[in-house]
């Protein structure tokens, strides 16, 4: 009977832990609400609110074992939340690249810029469709720009420690095609000219990309004229004149994509029509926003199921570290539970007050946790290769209010699961056992 009893235990655990994964904060709250009304207003509820008001003010005795909860969830929480912030920084920056009102058109089959190699021909009929808007001399707002990889000295590193970047290679129009992006120091590049801008997350990353400083790429000289600032994935790349980076690169007349202003989110459709139905053209066609949003995809999950498999392991340690402090002060206070259970205690109110001061610690070790992931990590800028590109990604880890939910949810989950057995064993252990026990 016990093992079927145990057997059904872990199963409506492991029931009710899947409900809690998807359960929103407001459900929460209800819940919580409806928890205080039976706790306030019923008589086994202000029973389990005596018995965890005493076990509660017995913590500071027990602090040693107790802070092995604490710490042990916090642990949990602060590297879940520190993981789950890198794939978060890393998604965000690449989601506020671009807008829903310019368009992105590479070579059909292309799923990035590095992929995809469109011809002079079809570099041309681009500009010529409906919907792009036009600058004041009535020309398309089109920018043909080509994509490369360079190699960099990485700052603080060795004399060989080399990072990869992405030069991107741009017209004049690449100015309005992204408003957003400003010089912050220096000047643009002129026209022919080998001068280059370079990102502000670039110059953070590698060495000799001031404004005045001369760098070798492809085996030839630029001078780095100025610094943008996009506050997005663009801040990872440099800047050069597209004629003069293909002719570096030997790329001929060739480019990687053609980016458009279009005259509204709206003239997308006729658009992305339109370069559909033209028989010189394949080519595929994305607003930017989703092109870059799709390229952070891949590395996100990868991000988060790293962040998700670290936390659990670390979260089973967790809770036998919960159950082995719960069972140990629920041994030391078997007499004490005994006696009440005699005087008229339910199982009920006894569970509930083991369950309420083993969450209570799980709480403070999950906003441990998630205050120290917050301090030690908001902010913090880091760098990877990212996907559809040929350098690194400069961005920043991002601890946002749902992580620092989701860990106090996981800190929680272990809390729970570290109480719930010790709390069933108190109620389930018979008067007369409980009164022999030491």
């Amino acid at each position: 009977m016990n093992f079927l009893f145990n057997l059904g235990l872990v199963v409506v655990l492991a029931i009710l832990l899947a409900a809690w994964v998807v359960l929103p904060w407001q459900a929460v709250l209800v819940l919580v609400l409806v928890f205080a009304c039976w706790m306030l207003f019923t008589r086994r509820g202000r029973q389990a609110g005596s018995v965890t008001m005493v076990g509660v003010s017995t913590l500071r005795q027990r602090l040693g074992s107790s802070s092995v909860v604490i710490i042990g969830i916090a642990g949990v929480v602060g590297v879940l939340v520190a993981l789950l912030a890198m794939g978060e920084g890393y998604a965000e920056t690449l989601r506020k690249t671009g807008s829903a009102d310019t368009a992105i058109v590479m070579r059909g089959g292309s799923a990035s810029e590095v992929m995809s190699v469109m011809d002079r021909d079809s570099v041309v009929v681009v500009p010529q469709a409906p919907g792009i808007a036009r600058d004041a001399q009535g020309k398309p707002i089109a920018s043909p720009e080509i994509v490369v990889a360079a190699n960099l000295p990485v700052k603080g590193g060795g004399p060989d420690d080399e990072g990869s970047v992405q030069l991107r290679g741009v017209s004049d129009e690449a100015w309005a095609v992204r408003p957003n992006l400003k010089i912050i120091a220096g000047r643009k590049f002129t026209p022919g000219m080998r001068e280059l801008v370079v990102g502000q997350g670039a110059q953070h990353q590698f060495a000799g990309l001031e404004p005045g400083h001369e760098i070798t790429l492809g085996n030839q000289v630029w001078t780095v004229v100025g610094v943008f600032a996009s506050n997005d994935a663009l801040d990872s790349e440099i800047w050069g004149d597209a004629d003069t980076v293909a002719s570096t690169y030997r790329r001929g007349s060739s480019r990687a994509s053609v980016t458009v202003k279009l005259t509204s989110p709206q003239a997308y459709d006729a658009f992305k029509t339109a370069l559909a139905s033209d028989p010189r053209l394949k080519v595929d066609t994305d607003t930017t926003v989703d092109y870059f949003s799709k390229q952070s995809e891949g590395m996100s999950k990868v991000m988060r199921i790293m962040g998700i498999t670290v936390g659990a392991i670390m979260a089973i340690g967790a809770i036998f570290g919960a159950l082995n402090t719960m069972f140990a002060a629920v041994a030391t206070r078997a007499r004490e539970i005994a006696t009440l259970r005699a005087i008229g205690f339910r199982g009920v109110p006894v569970v509930v007050a083991i369950m309420l001061e083993t969450m209570l610690l799980a709480l403070i070790g999950g906003l441990l946790g998630g205050l120290i992931a917050w301090l030690i990590f908001n902010g913090y800028t880091a760098s990877t290769m990212a996907a559809g590109t040929v350098g690194q990604l400069t961005f920043a880890f991002k601890v946002s209010p749902e992580l620092l939910w989701q860990g106090l949810k996981w800190a929680l989950a272990i809390g729970f699961v570290g109480g719930l057995f010790p709390a069933v064993r108190a109620a389930r252990l018979p008067v007369t056992t409980a009164l022999r026990e030491l």
